[in-house]
């Protein structure tokens, strides 16, 4: 972890460099170990003090500024505002690359113990109906070709008129389904 330091109207000092230093080691678990440059800009103005910190992780920038009487109190507070921004990106990082679900929502459905919703059945888009007339599978083949229907339903004259099922092929030719 690289820093520098830039005091505005005020020297940085080693205990101010020790105070950052100190409070971003508690914070390295959140960067792998990964480079991280910070800059750290203190400044003091009309009793104000004032801490901003700038860290390039990654392809990120996490900025935090801080406005207090006292110079330590602002750093820590600006520390703790980019421990929580880094922690909200590292979040994000992992959901993304890792399409990991969320424990509460892997509980709630383990808690509920509600199986997911059967699906739909089948349902029967189109009725239509009319006469089976009696016919041969020869005058099936020549209704057929009139109409653009795939099958014919009819009754066969040669068999004693049972029902039969004349219906188009896929290779053009014609298949008959008899009881």
């Amino acid at each position: 972890m690289k820093f520098e330091y830039t005091g505005r109207h005020l020297e940085v000092t080693p205990a101010l460099r020790s105070h950052v230093e100190n409070h971003f080691d508690k914070l390295k678990h959140l960067f792998n170990g990964q480079a991280v440059n910070a800059h750290v800009i203190i400044e003091v103005a009309k009793g104000r003090h004032r801490a901003e910190i700038i860290v390039n992780w990654r392809d990120h920038t996490l900025t935090a500024t801080t406005t207090v009487s006292d110079m330590y109190q602002a750093l820590t507070q600006t520390i703790t505002k980019l421990e929580k921004q880094a922690l909200k990106l590292k979040d994000k990082v992992i959901d993304k690359h890792q399409r990991a679900t969320k424990r509460s929502v892997v509980a709630a459905d383990a808690a509920d113990g509600e199986l997911p919703p059967a699906p739909a059945p089948p349902r029967i888009v189109n009725t239509r109906r009319y006469k089976v007339k009696p016919m041969t599978a020869e005058e099936a083949v020549f209704s057929m070709q009139t109409e653009e229907n795939q099958f014919l339903v009819f009754r066969d004259a040669e068999n004693g008129e049972k029902i039969s099922v004349i219906y188009r092929r896929q290779d053009g030719n014609y298949g008959l389904i008899q009881p």
